[in-house]
C-alpha cells in the first residue's frame, strides 16, 4: 500500500505508545517511588521510564521534531510546526493502587492541528490509532498497517449510555459549571449512567463505542492529556465540542465528545441548565 506522510506518523505514534506501554505493563505491580509534583500530584518510576521509552521512538523517527512530555517538559525548537505530545501513564493514581485503568497518549500537532495519535492499553494490547481521517483499533503488530492482523475501524455508539465524566479538580468554569453537579441532573439519571475511571484512556472509548460520551471541564488546548483521544473521536466522527457547544478549544474550554448528536445535544443541554443555575 502507499504510505503518506500522515499514515507514517500515525505508524511512529503507535510504535512509540506501544513502547511506553510495554515498560507500564513491565512495571507494575512493583514498588515504586513517587516523585510528588504538587498539589496532590504525583508520577512514579514508571511514568518516566515510560517516557523516555516514546521519546527514544519519537527522537529516533522525527530527530528534528518538538517533543513535550508531561514529565519532562518541552523539547526541540520554540515554534517549530510539528509538535508532538506524550502523556506516558493518564491514570497515575490508579496505577500506583493497582487498578488497570490506565492510558498512553501520543499525539503530533501540525500547525495547530492534530494530524496522527494513538492511545494504546498496556494492560490489554489494543492500541487506537488515527492518521487525521482514519480512526482505528489494532490489536495485532501495531505497525498502523491496514491490512494487518488485528485492526478493525473504530465505530462510536452510544447504546451503553454510560458516560465517563471527568470529577477531578480543578472546576475552571465553576460555579457556572461543576462535573459533580451534572450527576444530579434529573435528565442525566433518567438517560445516562456515570462511570468515572479517571483516565483520559476512557475518551478512546467513546470513538470505540465502548462509552456514550465523555464530559470534562478544563482548558484542554495543546493538553497531553487529552490531544490523542480528541482526535479519535474527530476521526470517528463522534460529535466533539466544548463544554458549552462552541468548537472545541475555544471559548470557555471543557469537552463534550460524545458517540452521536443526540447524546452531544442532551447533555449539553444540562450543562448549560447547571450554567443558568450557577450564575
Amino acid at each position: 500500500m502507499t504510505i503518506t506522510n500522515g499514515e507514517s506518523d500515525a505508524r511512529l505514534a503507535v510504535s512509540a505508545v506501544r513502547a511506553g506501554a510495554a515498560v507500564v505493563r513491565d512495571l507494575y505491580g512493583g514498588r515504586l517511588a513517587r516523585h510528588e509534583k504538587g498539589a496532590g500530584d504525583f508520577a512514579t518510576e514508571a511514568d518516566l521510564a515510560a517516557e523516555r521509552a516514546i521519546l527514544d521512538v519519537l527522537r529516533t523517527g522525527r530527530p528534528d521534531d518538538a517533543v513535550t512530555g508531561e514529565e519532562s517538559g518541552p523539547g526541540g525548537a520554540a515554534g517549530a510546526r510539528r509538535h508532538w505530545l506524550v502523556d506516558p501513564l493518564c491514570g497515575t493514581l490508579n496505577y500506583a493502587v493497582r487498578t488497570r485503568l490506565v492510558g498512553v497518549n501520543v499525539a503530533l500537532r501540525l500547525d495547530g492541528r492534530t494530524t496522527a495519535a494513538a492511545t494504546a492499553d498496556p494492560f490489554t494490547g489494543e492500541v487506537f490509532w488515527t492518521d487525521g481521517t482514519r480512526a482505528r483499533l489494532s490489536t495485532g503488530d501495531g505497525d498502523g498497517d491496514s491490512d494487518g492482523d488485528g485492526e478493525e475501524k473504530l465505530m462510536p455508539c452510544a447504546a451503553s449510555a454510560l458516560v465517563d465524566v471527568n470529577l477531578d479538580p480543578p472546576f475552571p468554569n465553576a460555579p457556572g459549571f461543576r462535573a459533580p453537579s451534572l450527576l444530579a441532573d434529573p435528565g442525566f439519571t433518567e438517560r445516562f449512567r456515570p462511570r468515572v475511571i479517571s483516565s483520559t484512556l476512557a475518551v478512546a472509548w467513546v470513538a470505540a463505542g465502548r462509552r456514550a460520551a465523555y464530559v470534562t471541564d478544563g482548558h484542554l488546548a495543546d493538553s497531553v492529556h487529552f490531544a490523542a483521544g480528541i482526535a479519535l473521536c474527530q476521526a470517528a466522527g463522534c460529535t466533539v465540542t466544548g463544554l458549552y457547544g462552541e468548537p472545541v478549544h475555544t471559548g470557555r474550554g471543557g469537552l463534550i465528545a460524545a458517540a452521536d448528536p443526540g447524546t452531544h445535544a442532551a447533555l449539553l443541554a444540562m450543562v448549560r441548565r447547571q450554567a443558568q443555575k450557577g450564575t
